[in-house]
């Protein structure tokens, strides 16, 4: 009882209402070490100092924790879920005994999702596929015939997969997501710190764009931007992989600029001449 009410507290404090509700539940809770993980899937504890209290009670419940010999480490904690339908464990999507479609799970991680590596560097033909797979088996169509729970959790699954992969598809949706995955949030807007040197070369590009004459002024001005925005995706993919989350912020706000202008130039060129 002692563990589990530390647990709790532990649980509590690093905001897990979920898995200290699942304990209270009595659902199965576990901790396994890591080197890595994000934030909305991780708790950070001091592993040293209640590890031999866990390792003692493992046997006793549902609670399992392996530790290195860290004093501090990342622990994830994943909660078993139960089949709506009939109590058994369940997939991702689906019950592994009834095989019923299941609602969605609060925070899942897109890459976790879409089945694909939590990096900047995605493989957009694999995060494709995997979408197209998920659609195929999501998409409310399947579930006419079926009831009315199943029809609603098949329209949120399926709108959770498409937000998910709009949201990876793009280099600069990616980077804010897992930014925000590691609690860093872009403020909306224009930037106040951003360089005033920086905001007059972009006054000046949307003064041009606005001025454009033909089609061939809008394609060149359109041309720089998508160089402009490869360059700045290069610099972040390599702040990312180093883990400079600050610098890559301040490139992310730079993106947020110039795929405006982006947007603009597609507009201009959909007016037609």
């Amino acid at each position: 009882m002692t563990t589990l009410h530390r647990l709790r507290l532990l649980l509590t404090f690093h905001g897990f209402k979920h898995a200290n509700k699942s304990i209270s539940n009595g659902q199965s809770v576990n901790i396994t070490s890591h080197s890595r993980v994000s934030p909305a899937r991780a708790l950070s504890c001091h592993c040293k100092d209640i590890k031999d209290d866990f390792h003692r009670s493992a046997a006793k419940g549902h609670l399992t924790l392996n530790c290195s010999q860290l004093s501090k480490c990342f622990c994830t904690v994943s909660v078993k879920r139960f089949c709506w339908n009939c109590r058994s464990t369940v997939e991702l999507f689906f019950c592994s005994s009834c095989k019923v479609i299941q609602p969605p799970e609060d925070n899942t991680n897109y890459f976790d999702l879409l089945n694909c590596e939590q990096t900047f560097s995605v493989d957009n033909q694999k995060l494709q596929k995997r979408y197209v797979e998920l659609q195929r088996v999501l998409h409310p169509d399947n579930f006419c015939q079926k009831s009315s729970k199943e029809q609603e959790y098949s329209e949120r699954q399926s709108a959770l997969v498409n937000k998910a992969y709009r949201t990876l598809q793009k280099p600069l949706s990616r980077a804010v997501y897992m930014l925000k995955l590691q609690g860093i949030l872009l403020e909306e807007g224009t930037d106040a710190t951003a360089d005033p040197q920086f905001l007059l070369e972009i006054m000046e590009i949307n003064e041009s764009l606005e001025e454009t004459q033909g089609q061939d002024e809008v394609n060149a001005i359109g041309q720089s931007v998508r160089e402009k925005l490869k360059d700045l995706t290069e610099q972040l993919n390599s702040s990312l992989n180093k883990g400079d989350l600050r610098t890559a912020k301040d490139l992310l706000t730079l993106m947020k600029y110039f795929t405006n202008i982006e947007e603009k130039v597609k507009e201009r060129l959909a007016e037609g001449w």
